[in-house]
């Protein structure tokens, strides 16, 4: 299955392109930038053990595909993971016409802690919108794209479940 993997959707428009194949042995072929990348993975708990060339990694994910939060070795990074499958259907319902409400979705569930923008804001790509506390750690929601905030669907102190409605942008 291909894969369009992006560190930072703001900052790099272009994806990075991951081939993971299931091996008739059930370890895993990956390719990355054409080059067959030696890769094993444990699932423990919830969580992997990643083993990438001689590079061990434990890997936490939180939030739905494909704006998910990773939790690599201690540090938190934000993630865009999307497969052929979700990029093509994406394409499809943009192609159809269904309306151009662009809404942005909690990563994960936790509780708002601050709110940084109100209704009528116009914000800039990147731009922070709010901060979620989960697990003890801030996490701050970002803008994907330049516009108007419409409508603000949570206060400042409510609980909030993964991809529940944030903001709708105009």
């Amino acid at each position: 299955m291909r894969y369009y993997v992006s560190l930072d959707p703001a900052a790099t428009p272009d994806p990075t392109v991951v081939e993971v194949n299931e091996l008739p042995t059930g370890q895993l072929e990956v390719t990355l930038g054409g080059e067959i990348v030696p890769v094993d993975v444990v699932w423990l708990d919830g969580a992997a053990s990643i083993r990438v060339g001689g590079r061990v990694v434990d890997l936490t994910v939180e939030g739905q595909p494909p704006e998910i939060g990773a939790v690599a070795s201690g540090h938190r990074s934000y993630v865009r993971v999307e497969s052929e499958r979700q990029r093509a259907a994406a394409a499809a319902r943009k192609g159809s016409g269904g309306g151009g409400e662009k809404i942005v979705k909690a990563p994960m569930p936790g509780r708002v802690v601050r709110l940084l923008v109100n209704a009528g804001a116009e914000v800039e790509a990147g731009a922070t919108l709010c901060v979620i506390e989960a697990m003890k750690m801030e996490n701050e929601v970002k803008a994907k794209g330049a516009g108007t905030i419409a409508e603000v669907h949570v206060t400042e102190g409510a609980t909030v479940e993964g991809s529940a409605k944030l903001f709708t942008f105009g």
